[in-house]
């Protein structure tokens, strides 16, 4: 970028017609920007939480800070808990409609999250605590304490816990939409936790497919 002392010519005025070009070229260039970034999506984003009612604000949530919630599990399911998590920042509990993080613990014995991708968003997976595996498009990698994972849309994901204690994990998305769609299949932690009825898996699977896809 040239600087203003570079020029001691005196500067000229753009004409109307030069003024409306240039104004269209910058939105175009804004326009593609924002599309580069992931802020406009060429599919309305199902779970929009423009409405969920909760202002925006700033927050310091401690460790132990957040809602417990779980997930109920696949129809048919017996004997599985079902998986456990903590809102920590999402549209309801602090007004975010830009971000979604989430804290989770996967229990040792190979127990994890099962392959699957996100066509419309990346993802930022953390590992607070433990060790484990994380596979890319089939590509293991092992995990430990600190380890951050990008994952880009797209990209085939699959977490399993290797160690013997609890892998704890973070989990961020550039759409506090993914904490609707959570809600909308977990309840608070203290509540009975049943599954999935055939009708409700088949819904939430085909109203998800924006957010997450699973894969074989």
């Amino acid at each position: 970028m040239p600087r203003d002392s570079d020029h001691a010519t005196e500067a000229i005025m753009p004409s109307r017609s030069s003024a409306s070009a240039l104004a269209a070229a910058g939105a175009c260039g804004i326009a593609a920007l924002l599309l580069a970034c992931g802020h406009l999506r060429s599919t309305p984003e199902p779970f929009a939480d423009a409405g969920c009612g909760t202002p925006p604000t700033s927050r310091i949530l401690a460790e132990n800070a957040g809602e417990r919630r779980v997930r109920r599990p696949p129809p048919n399911t017996t004997g599985f808990p079902g998986l456990a998590y903590t809102v920590k920042v999402d549209c309801e509990s602090v007004g975010a409609t830009d971000l979604f993080l989430s804290y989770e613990e996967l229990a040792p014995g190979n127990r994890g999250i099962r392959a699957h991708h996100h066509p419309h968003m990346d993802e930022i997976l953390i590992v607070r605590r433990g060790t484990g595996v994380v596979s890319l498009d089939s590509v293991e990698t092992p995990v430990t304490d600190g380890g951050v994972v990008y994952i880009a849309r797209n990209t085939v994901v699959a977490v399993r816990n290797t160690g013997t204690a609890p892998l704890s994990i973070a989990f961020i998305f550039p759409n506090s939409g993914y904490g609707t769609y959570l809600r909308e299949w977990s309840v608070p932690a203290g509540q009975p936790v049943l599954p999935l009825t055939e009708a409700e898996n088949a819904a939430r699977l085909a109203r998800a497919r924006w957010l997450q896809i699973f894969d074989p």
